[in-house]
C-alpha cells in the first residue's frame, strides 16, 4: 500500500489535518503511529483503510481485504453481539465459525447474547477485534486498539499483529499508551503538524540491537529510578514508553 502525496483536510476550506503524506507499507510490515492527540493519527488510519478519501494525492495498492478497528467501536445499536458479527460475516462471506472461537479468545464468549449498547468500552473494543479477524484480513488497521482492554486482552493484541505478519499481511497501529514496545521491529511514523515523519523500529525491550529514545544505538545501559504521583504514574509510564525508554516495573513506595 501507497501512499502518493496524499493531502486532506475535513472541509473545503479548513486548514489541511495531513499534507504531502508519502509512505508505504509492504506486505509482511507493521508500522506504529505516533504523535500527540489531535495531530492526525486517526485521520491517517482511516485514509489507508478506505474510510476517508483523499483531498488531494492517491492510496494505492490498497488489498480487497482490510480489517478496520476504529478507536471507538460505535456500540450504540439495536443487535447483541452475536447478531451483529453473523450478519457481518453472512455480508463478507466469511462463515459464522469463527465468531465462538476469537471471542473465546478474547474471553468474551459470556458477552456474545448481550446488545452492543450494554457493553463496556471494552467489551466493545473485543466485537470491533473480533469483527475485524472474521476474515482474515490483509491490511489489518488498528486506532489505539489496547484501549479500555482487559490485561489478558492487551498480550492477545500483539500475537495477532504477529499473525497476520506471518500470514504476509500489513498492519498499521496507532499507539499513545506507550505500548509500541510489545511491537519489536514495527517501523515508526511520526505525525506532527500534518506532516508525517519515519523514525526508528519500535523497542524490542532491551534486546541486542535496540535503541535509544532518538534512534541511537547506546554504547551501554543504564537504568534510572524515577519517583512520580500515584495519579501520574500511568501517564509517566506511557509517556517513557513512547520516548523508546523500557519500563522494567513499577511498584508502590514502601
Amino acid at each position: 500500500m501507497q501512499f502518493h502525496d496524499v493531502w486532506f483536510r475535513y472541509a473545503r476550506k479548513a486548514a489541511w489535518t495531513l499534507q504531502h503524506v508519502d509512505l508505504e507499507l509492504g506486505p509482511g510490515e507493521t508500522a506504529v503511529v505516533l504523535g500527540p492527540n489531535g495531530s492526525g493519527k486517526s485521520t491517517l488510519l482511516q485514509l489507508a483503510a478506505g474510510v476517508l478519501t483523499p483531498g488531494r494525492g492517491t492510496v494505492s495498492g490498497r488489498p480487497p481485504v482490510v480489517g478496520w478497528v476504529p478507536e471507538r467501536f460505535p456500540a450504540d445499536q439495536p443487535f447483541t453481539a452475536r447478531t451483529y458479527l453473523t450478519h457481518l460475516a453472512a455480508i463478507r462471506g466469511a462463515g459464522s465459525a469463527g465468531i465462538d472461537e476469537w471471542a473465546d479468545r478474547l474471553d468474551f464468549t459470556g458477552f456474545l447474547d448481550v446488545r452492543l449498547s450494554r457493553l463496556s468500552k471494552g467489551s466493545a473494543q473485543k466485537v470491533g477485534l473480533v469483527q475485524a479477524l472474521l476474515d482474515p484480513p490483509r491490511l489489518l488497521v488498528l486506532d489505539e486498539p489496547w484501549e479500555g482492554l482487559d490485561a489478558a486482552t492487551r498480550e492477545q493484541v500483539p500475537a495477532i499483529v504477529a499473525e497476520v505478519v506471518a500470514r504476509g499481511g500489513s498492519v498499521l497501529i496507532s499507539d499513545h499508551l506507550g505500548e509500541v514496545a510489545r511491537l519489536p521491529g514495527a517501523r515508526r511514523w511520526h505525525v506532527r503538524d500534518g506532516r508525517v515523519s519515519e523514525g526508528g523500529q519500535a523497542s524490542g525491550g532491551g534486546r541486542k540491537g535496540a535503541t535509544g529514545p532518538r534512534g541511537e544505538r547506546p554504547s551501554a545501559r543504564r537504568i534510572i529510578e524515577l519517583a512520580v504521583a500515584a495519579s501520574h504514574a500511568d501517564r509517566a509510564v506511557a509517556r517513557l514508553r513512547a520516548d523508546g525508554f523500557d519500563v522494567l516495573g513499577v511498584r508502590e513506595e514502601r
